[in-house]
């Protein structure tokens, strides 16, 4: 008896915990724990209730779709029921799927229509005539809000169909906000300290509930098709892909991912397929849905309570999960930012183990108010780095502020937070072993003096050896100093020397960028090589740089910094002692036939991006990313984007590979 009182109230809590996020996430776009955490919630409560039937309400949430509308929209009653689908988490729940339905057909194998399963909002559409009268949200999947105005911003819903249409046609698709405008909407949101959006999912729910539709119409959404509800009119095809192909002939938009597959096995083939995709689209997608293709079929399975026989949405593993912030060290890098990195109680995300996680600065910390001991919501998305999304606040309580270390974590020298930048900096300079190790991986690698061999695990021995102190010392290094090293063998070390010699042998460009100064990158290095010796480039004054293309007052400021500091051109005196050398400067002619000029690059290119900039540069011109009236001409190579349409369409000269070498030339 106390049994069954403890399962009938952990039912009740399971029940009012997820209609407490199911409000949360479908009316105030605002959730609080991750889909992965929903999930399991929701998991317990169909075991439970399936385990305990007569506990069973019909107001469960495993019993009803979605929630009531707001009351802030009038209320549309759909055509036909808006139903949920059932998830499967694993490739074993997917073959169970496909069993059970070839039970009840009595099929050795069904063919089954594959989607994406956008992470957006689903909506209906009613067309009558031909033309678009009304949209609504799922709502309680009978009755949704109506959002026709706000949907009529949409440019990929017609206002209008294609010839040969239905008389009445209800449509059932998912808005969705494209990666790119979700950036932009929640750089704008900071830029303005407004609170941004969590997920292009919440964005664009929360861009179709504006009350005014000149909002909705500046979110940049989307709208792809999923199922004809409706169709009065017209003969019904037989299979809900040639639907949906239909459907496009009307010109209404369909996901060109959508395919249909011969048997269970060729399921899994496409969820791999479009998990490998997943990061590379310009939609976030959550997972695949699998239907049974003939609508036949569809019609003998039937449905059971919210949701259909024959429908499964297949998840993909969760990319985003909570876990607790135990703890915050901080990492100095090469040129002395420290960077926050979490200590996580170890969680799984999207197929990995993840543990730590970068928190990016101190300001990104403050904005988004995550304090030790937080439960964080954290994402990982393909191979970037995973990163705290923001803390968990119903789970808040004995927290405490993370602070900025006044010494650094390696070395012990002052912090000092720089006016202007999000970082703080070590001021230890060469003193501090981390920032020794990093410009020194920095200095051998491939762009900069490109010494094969020295590899960061070799660098981090010979700095920890102590057999070498700065980027001078690698030049004095010998074949017994290398012998020392874990597992160096006499034909690697000899490699290494090898190496050390030929680089003295290199250009004044690379030697720049080796030498790691601040915003100084490749195309820079180049432009300043161009324009200066190097003892002109010692003396040079901010005035002086800027008035190179592209270079402005911070990076001159840099420059100078650098240059101005003893033990830098202690060193640099050091590596030319040591027989470093590059061809004798050419002075620029003074004469830049292309100053004022503004060019941009499209497409894949015979030379690198790099070098054709700094020979641009080296002309007078300048270099964007971005076509605009004053663009002097757009370079063009192979599979150029769409920077290409929007030149033609501004009447902006176009330069092929030949054109460009031409014009370079003269």
């Amino acid at each position: 008896m106390v049994k069954a009182l403890d399962i009938a109230v952990r039912i009740a809590r399971l029940r009012e915990s997820i209609d407490k996020h199911n409000y949360n996430y479908y009316i105030l776009d605002a959730p609080t724990i991750s889909d992965a955490e929903y999930d399991v919630l929701f998991r317990e409560l169909q075991a439970l209730e399936a385990q305990y039937p007569n506990l069973i309400i019909p107001e469960s949430p495993t019993q009803k779709i979605g929630v009531t509308p707001l009351d802030s929209f009038k209320s549309i009653k759909h055509l036909t029921q808006m139903l949920s689908l059932e998830n499967a988490f694993s490739e074993k729940e997917l073959v169970y799927f496909d069993q059970k339905i070839r039970q009840l057909l009595n099929k050795d194998k069904l063919n089954y229509a594959c989607e994406p399963k956008f992470d957006g909002l689903a909506v209906s559409l009613i067309y009558e005539n031909g033309r678009f009268m009304r949209g609504a949200t799922r709502g309680d999947g009978n009755f949704g809000e109506d959002i026709t105005l706000n949907l009529r911003t949409i440019p990929t819903i017609l206002l209008s169909l294609q010839a040969d249409f239905p008389e009445k046609l209800e449509v059932r698709g998912e808005v969705v906000m494209p990666k790119s405008s979700f950036n932009k909407l929640n750089e704008l949101a900071i830029s303005k300290q407004e609170k941004p959006f969590a997920n292009p999912r919440n964005a664009a729910a929360g861009s179709l509930r504006q009350l005014d539709p000149r909002v909705t119409a500046k979110r940049k959404l989307e709208f792809y098709a999923y199922s004809a509800a409706v169709i009065d009119g017209k003969p019904l095809p037989d299979t809900h892909h040639e639907t949906l192909l239909q459907l496009q002939q009307w010109g209404i938009r369909i996901s060109t991912e959508n395919t249909v597959v011969k048997g269970i096995e060729a399921v899994q083939e496409y969820y791999n397929k479009l998990l490998l995709k997943r990061d590379k689209l310009p939609y976030e997608m959550d997972g695949i849905v699998v239907k049974v293709d003939d609508l036949s079929l569809q019609e003998k399975l039937g449905f059971v309570s919210r949701a259909p026989r024959w429908a499964l949405a297949y998840k993909f593993p969760a990319q985003e999960v909570i876990t607790q912030l135990e703890d915050v060290d901080f990492q100095v890098g090469r040129t002395g930012v420290l960077t926050p990195v979490a200590r996580l109680k170890t969680v799984a995300v999207a197929g990995v183990m993840v543990s730590n996680a970068t928190l990016h600065n101190m300001d990104e910390i403050a904005r988004k108010d995550i304090r030790l001991g937080d439960y964080v919501i954290v994402r990982r998305a393909g191979d970037v780095i995973p990163e705290v999304v923001g803390p968990v606040l119903e789970k808040r309580e004995n927290t405490s502020i993370i602070k900025l270390p006044k010494k650094c974590p390696v070395c012990g020298s002052d912090v000092v937070k720089i006016e202007g930048e999000a970082g703080a900096r070590c001021e230890g300079g060469l003193i501090c072993s981390a920032q020794r190790i990093e410009s020194i991986k920095h200095f051998v690698s491939r762009k900069g003096m490109d010494i094969e061999g020295l590899g960061a695990k070799i660098v981090e021995q010979l700095v920890n050896e102590k057999l070498i102190e700065s980027v001078s010392d690698i030049y004095a290094l010998t074949k017994e100093n290398l012998l020392k090293l874990e597992r160096m063998g006499d034909k690697s070390a000899s490699n290494i020397l090898t190496s050390i010699e030929k680089s003295k042998n290199t250009t004044l460009a690379k030697f720049l960028f080796a030498l790691g100064i601040r915003e100084v990158g490749e195309s820079t290095a180049q432009l300043l090589a161009s324009h200066f010796s190097l003892d002109e480039l010692i003396q040079a004054k901010i005035e002086t740089l800027q008035d190179l293309p592209d270079i402005g007052p911070i990076v001159a400021g840099h420059i100078v910094f650098f240059f101005g500091q003893k033990n830098n051109l202690k060193i640099i005196q050091q590596l030319r002692d040591a027989g470093i050398v590059w061809p004798k400067h050419q002075q620029v002619q003074t004469h830049q036939p292309l100053k004022g000029k503004t060019f941009v690059l499209t497409g894949t290119l015979s030379f690198s991006r790099d070098e054709i900039k700094a020979q641009l540069n080296t002309l007078g011109a300048k270099v964007t990313d971005s076509v605009s009236a004053k663009t002097s001409g757009v370079i063009v190579g192979e599979d150029p984007g769409s920077k290409l349409a929007k030149a033609q369409k501004l009447g902006i000269p176009i330069l092929n590979e030949k054109e460009l070498i031409k014009l370079l030339k003269a």
